[in-house]
Order: structure tokens, then sequence, then C-alpha cells
């Protein structure tokens, strides 16, 4: 028998292509073709300000310009506001911007005018004519701004809150005024962004002939900007096609949908009745795409004499920018995942979602997680202090225990469903990192390196993930009469490997060479029906939509060939392709029962002689049964009860100099359990970029509003990224799989573990190497100087 690919470290079948510039992105699409056009967006200057007037007067004048549109120019759908793509009851004042900005605009970078010309330079010379009168309003930037509510973002939103949601296990309130130790904490994480290598892009084609739009775009979800864009334009959903070639990174900026561009280009495309593309340019997603991370916590804990949490109760307020389109996502799954791996006796959450005058925010890789993380461990952490115990024993008492699974947490998740983990042995994973990262000697450690001169810090952080939320994905699995496998699923792809995992999981249940298997993603030709590539859902839930496609085109294909072959279905087995009668010489090649599949009136070559209508089956049957059709293929959707939970802990050990305050890693380790391993090299890819994102967010990277709502870093000049030299070079790895009970293949999800725990992490290391409380994040080495300083300060009061 073929060996077993699920569990292999299987190189990526994509690599070969991208490493030899073969990829093939939205800027290369129609780059070339003649008589394609350019589109530009005139952006607001102003934070908040309403629109008195926009003079175009001159813009048709320049040469080679094609149309120019203002919200004016919109009719129908396409002049009502974007669509609020996830209601929630909680989200009372749901705002969403126009396609074009109409009387107000709300943030640097909203979108006032579009115009198409011959090239893009013509296009950014025509938006320079465009004259645009404002009445400048008080912005509102930042969470204390907008809780103080001295002035709105939306005249009809009373204080800024959007929405206000509270859920509660138990009494929380009672349970810390009654426990025998008590801890208050305010804690921050700033804004930041995915900045993914390549931006948005959009380009669209209309062939008026046959009335059908075609849209190639740089998307988390090809499906839904489909039904957008035929919403939108008022077309059938059949006369759209949206095409996702190559990605150059999501993280979570390219699932919102539509885009404006991802309209206003589709209609001007057309209106002209020639092709038209936009390219972003790095200013533009700096100041019109989505950010994250913005929020300010205040936690109240109760606890025992062991550590064990007996009540915690929370309160967050989180800044959503300027608008709402993607709901209450982020917030929600703070509220819900900051509880991790542990169970407190009783649990409050309350958050205000705020509007602000800033970019809008979009989930960004982890989605939320970060923060609840990074709260739930600094208050793990604050009560090791508290008690004087080591920080691992404070989370070992507190920990679910592998016996208590599936564990009720009482809460309500992002997908609606009860926040239940369905398995994990956090125990287990606790006991690899002490041993991974050298926890109980570092101590040791330490004191070598303070008889070095040297500040040294170690950190440990623990986290649940939820992963595989619903509601479906799809997939559809075709064996061609070469005995070639096409694999298609709506699900797009950003360089996660996709390609390469899902033909292990075809390759394993169909009994064909992995190299005999091709994987389509992100077009809506192949496979009309999907949801999209975010929330770490694409292994849960295409793979089990393509393990239970290829096992309906398995089943088929073991029927025909037992009839071909006369022996029974349970008798035969595939290898390497071919379906043989087990313990004889009899087979017959899986093209060849492609072939069968499909009875014709004529032969075409040698294998299909076989199908004609004078050979196939038994002379008193229909060729093709009832409940049958032709071909060898099959389809099938994977619907989940509820999320799988998957779940890791990371420790860091770092080193901060006396002088500068730069922090440096000296050892990152990482313990991570996404239930059964498809392919664990695409595992430890994607937790190395996690780790990396993780890293940026904790130490270098946030959005820098001034008062005036100006983002002063919108450049890869002022924006501080790390680069290889800050990025730990060597990350050790260890896999706990505990297989989820929630899909056939046991799986869960694995895309954000990496940069989930990061800012808890680095702080819990930090602090312990400085001996100053950590509360904000990120850190520089400018603000650790000054943490220091104020130290210094109050010690010589």
């Amino acid at each position: 028998m073929t060996t077993r690919l699920m569990g292999t470290k299987v190189p990526r079948v994509e690599d070969d292509r991208m490493l030899r510039g073969r990829g093939r992105y939205v800027d290369d699409v129609l780059s070339q073709a003649p008589g394609t056009l350019h589109a530009a967006v005139l952006r607001s200057p102003h934070a908040h300000a309403r629109i008195v007037d926009i003079d175009v007067s001159g813009v048709l004048d320049v040469e080679g310009v094609h149309v120019v549109w203002t919200h004016d120019d919109l009719t129908g759908a396409m002049a009502e506001p974007l669509p609020l793509l996830i209601p929630h009851p909680a989200l009372t004042h749901g705002r969403t911007q126009h396609a074009l900005a109409r009387d107000e605009v709300n943030h640097v970078g909203e979108a006032i005018a579009f115009v198409v010309a011959d090239d893009r330079y013509v296009a950014e010379d025509a938006l320079d004519r465009i004259r645009v009168e404002y009445d400048v309003l008080p912005p509102v930037v930042g969470i204390p701004a907008a809780r103080a509510a001295g002035h709105l973002v939306h005249d009809d939103v009373p204080g800024n809150v959007g929405a206000r949601l509270e859920q509660e296990n138990g009494d929380a309130r009672s349970a810390v005024a009654a426990a025998p130790h008590r801890l208050e904490l305010d804690l921050t994480v700033e804004r930041s962004a995915c900045t993914p290598l390549e931006g948005r892009g959009v380009v669209a084609r209309w062939d008026p002939d046959v009335g059908r739009m075609t849209v190639w775009s740089s998307t988390q979800t090809a499906t839904g900007v489909r039904a957008a864009v035929a919403a939108k334009l008022g077309l059938d959903l059949g006369q759209v096609d949206v095409i996702t070639p190559d990605v150059g990174g999501g993280f979570g900026v390219k699932i919102n949908h539509p885009w404006p561009e991802e309209l206003l280009v589709p209609l001007a495309a057309r209106a002209l009745g020639r092709p038209v593309r936009f390219t972003e340019d790095r200013r533009e997603h700096f100041i019109s795409s989505a950010h994250e991370r913005g929020q300010v916590h205040h936690v109240e804990v109760g606890f025992d004499d062991e550590g064990r949490v007996l009540g915690l109760d929370v309160q967050f307020w989180h800044d959503h920018g300027a608008y709402t389109p993607y709901g209450l996502i982020v917030p929600i799954i703070t509220s819900t995942q900051l509880l991790g791996p542990y169970k407190p006796g009783a649990y409050r959450v309350v958050f205000e979602s705020l509007y602000t005058n800033t970019v809008m925010v979009t989930p960004y890789r982890g989605a939320g997680r970060p923060q609840g993380c990074y709260v739930m461990e600094r208050t793990m952490d604050a009560i090791a202090a508290h008690l004087g115990k080591d920080r691992t024993e404070v989370r070992a008492v507190n920990f679910i225990q592998p016996d208590e699974f599936p564990f009720d947490q009482g809460l309500v998740f992002q997908d609606g469903r009860e926040l239940e983990y369905d398995s994990g042995d956090y125990p287990a994973s606790l006991a690899k990192l002490k041993e991974l990262v050298g926890w109980d000697e570092f101590p040791a450690f330490r004191a070598e390196m303070a008889a070095q001169g040297r500040r040294v810090g170690i950190g440990l952080a623990c986290y649940v993930e939820g992963t595989g939320v619903g509601p479906y994905e799809g997939a559809h699995v075709h064996v061609e009469t070469s005995g070639k496998v096409k694999v298609s699923t709506g699900l797009t792809t950003q360089g996660q490997g996709h390609a390469t995992v899902f033909a292990q999981l075809v390759a394993d249940e169909l009994g064909v060479r992995l190299e005999d298997v091709e994987v389509t993603t992100g077009d809506t030709r192949r496979m009309p029906y999907a949801v999209g590539t975010f929330a770490s859902r694409a292994a849960v839930m295409s793979g089990s939509a393509v393990h239970l496609a290829a096992r309906r085109t398995k089943e088929k294909a073991l029927r025909i060939a037992a009839e071909a072959l006369e022996a029974e279905p349970e008798d035969l087995e595939i290898a390497d392709g071919v379906v043989s009668v087990r313990g004889t010489g009899a087979s017959i090649d899986l093209g060849t029962v492609a072939v069968l599949s499909n009875p014709l009136r004529y032969a075409f070559d040698e294998a299909s002689k076989a199908a004609t209508q004078f050979s196939v089956g038994d002379p008193g049957k229909p060729p093709v049964a009832e409940d049958d059709e032709p071909g060898l293929e099959g389809k099938d959707f994977y619907s989940p009860e509820r999320s799988t939970f998957a779940s890791g802990m990371h420790a860091v050990v770092v080193e901060t100099d006396p002088d500068t305050a730069e922090v440096t890693i000296l050892k990152y380790a990482v313990v991570h359990d996404c239930g059964r391993l498809i392919n664990p090299m695409i595992v430890e890819g994607q937790i190395h970029g996690g780790v990396a994102q993780g890293v940026a967010g904790a130490l270098y990277e946030r959005m820098a509003y001034d008062e005036a709502g100006q983002l002063l870093n919108a450049s890869f000049m002022d924006f501080l990224m790390p680069y290889v030299t800050e990025v730990p070079d060597g990350i050790d790895i260890d896999h706990l799989e505990t297989p989820s009970p929630l899909n056939p293949l046991g799986i869960k999800g694995a895309g954000e573990a990496g940069v989930i725990p990061s800012a808890a992490v680095f702080a819990a290391a930090i602090e312990d190497a400085e001996g100053i409380p950590i509360t904000a994040m990120p850190i520089s080495p400018s603000e650790l100087f000054e943490l220091r300083r104020r130290r210094a300060t109050e010690e010589d009061r």
C-alpha cells in the first residue's frame, strides 16, 4: 500500500513555482492586455470633516481620463452604505462607510472620489485637480477620548458607544469580594496592523456579449466578494465570477468584503466596456485598510492561598475605529478567549466597542486573542507575585484537567455556539514547555548572567484558540481519465500550503500519488459556495470537506471497479492510482475507472473503448443509475456543530541591555496542540511566521496617531518592523496531539497560534528581568528606559 501521508513532513508543492518567480498576483492579471484602464482614489486628508463641495470640473479635461465619480454619481444599491457583514444584537449602533463618502468623512484615508484613466500616472494627476471644500470637525482619537465623549464620531451614536456586551458565568463580583486575596490591574494594548507583502488589489472585466463579470481580487473570501458585486451592481449571482490568484499575505485585513474598490472597479469596467484595475500603494494600505488590537482592560480578581481563581471580573474598551463592517467579532473573541486553559470559579466580562476617527478594525492574525491572552496571563503572573509562588504552579492549579473535556465555559463564542472546549491536555503541555525552555534550570542561568553584569528574564504564556469556525466549507474531487485528480475548494489561500495539505488528504483517502493531485482554491467557477480563509479554519473546514469528498469519490471508484473486475468492493484496494483485488493479480487503473464512470456513445482512445454504450454494466439496467451521475467525482460539504479549540504555550528568555534598554531574545520555545497533524512542517512554518509577527507586535509595531487623527508612521520608513536579525532564528517546537472529536480527521486549526501569546510572554519576561510591572504593550526600548527612570525617581523619594 502507498505510505500514508497524514502526519508526514511533505515539502510544499507551491514552493517550486514561487521560488522561481512564477507566482501570479492580482497586479499581474491583464497587466499587458491592450485597453486595460487604471483607477485611483482620492482620499480624505482629514480625520473628521463635513464635505461642503466637490469640484471635479477640470478632471475630464485631462487627456486620458475616462471617468470621475463622487458619491453623487452612484445610484441604487451602489449609493447605499456597504454591508454590515456580521450583525449582532449588542451592536445597537452599527455603522458602515459608503463606497465613496457621502456628506462626511470619518478618518484620514476615507475614499471620496474615483478616477479611471489610461494609466495610473494620469489617474493620479487627475486626482490633484479635484477640489474639495471641507468643514473640519473635532476628531475623536483613542479610547480615552472616545470614552470621554467630548465629541462624537457619528452624531447619532451617543457616547461613541457602538455596542455594549456582558456575559457572566456565576456571580463573579461576589466571588471576588469574598476571596481571601484580591488584586486589580489596568492593562493596555495599542493598535497595530498586519501590513501584508501585497496590498489590496482588484481587476475586473465585463463581457457584454454574454453579460458576465469576471473579477480578480486579492481577497480572503472570493465567494463573499462575488455576492457583494452581484448585489451592488444588480447582477445575478451566476453572472459574476471571482478569482483569487496568488495572494501575498492576508492575515485578516483581506477578509473584509467588499472594499469600496471591489465594487467601483467592476462598475467602471461595465460602464466603460474595458478592463479596469486598481492596486493600492503602501500609504493607502496604512490609512485606508484596517487595523486591530487597541483595547484597555480593567481586571479585578479574587483567589485563594494556592492561587486558584475564585472570581474574575473584567471590563474593557475596544477601539473599533470609524466603522463596524465586521461587527463585534474581535471584542467577542477577546472576552471569551481571555479564559484560556483555565476554569475560574466565576467569570464576568463587560465590554464597550467604541467609535473613533481612525481606520476601522477587522481581524488581524489572532483576532482579539492576543489581547485576551495578555490580560489573563498578566493576571496569572500578578497572582504568583502576590503569593510568592512559581508562575507555573499558579497556572497548574487553575488548569482544566484532561478528564474534564468537553468543558463548557458557560459563555457564547463568536459563532453563536456554546464556548465548549472539545479536547486538550494542558498539564502535559506545561510539562513539555518547562523542559523545552529549561524553566527549572533558569535560576542558575540568571545567577551566571548576573555575575557577568547581564540582566535576563524568563516568561511564559498559555492560550486556547477557537478554530474551525463554521458555518461550512465544501470541496469537489474529480478523477480525470488520465488518472490525475483535480481538487477544488472555494476557500482562498494566502501562502498557508493548502495545495500541499489538501493533496495529502486526497492522496491518502483515494490511494493516489501526491504528485497526481492538483488543488485549486478561491475560484468561484470551480466552487461557487464557500465562506473564506480566516479564524484558523482552513484545515478543519476545507480539510474535512476535501476528505469527505475524496471518500465519496473512492466509494464510487470501488463500486465501478468491482463491477469491471467481477469482485466485491470490500475486496478491493487502491494504491498508486491502481485498483486491485486483494490476493489476486486482477487490477484496473483509476483513470480507466474514470472512463467507465462516463458511458459515452463513442470511443476516443484505447481506454475509452471499455466505456461505450455497448459494453457498460448489466444490459438490464440503465448505464447511469437514477441515484448516480456520470463521471468519477465527488462533492461534499462539512458543517461543524461548533468550533474546535487548539491550545499552546510559549516561553521566552530575554536579555535587557542595562544602558540602551534594548530587548534581545536568547531562547524561544513553543508547545502546540492542534489535534492530529496533517503536515508537521507546515504547522511549524505557521508557528514560525506567527512568532515573527508576535515579536513585531510585542516590541516594535504600533499605529501612531496624533490628536488630529493623522497617522504619523504610514510608511515603512516610519512604521518599525523587525528584520530577520530581531526574530529568533531558532525556535524550539514540540507538539502535543489531542484529537478533536468534532471532525472526521481529529484536527484543529494552527494558523494564528504563533502570534497569540506574544505580548503576554514578552511582558512577563521583561518584567522578570527588570523587576518593573509591565502593563502596556507593545513596549519599546525608550518606554522601558522611561519605566526605569520612574522607578529610580520613586526609590529616591
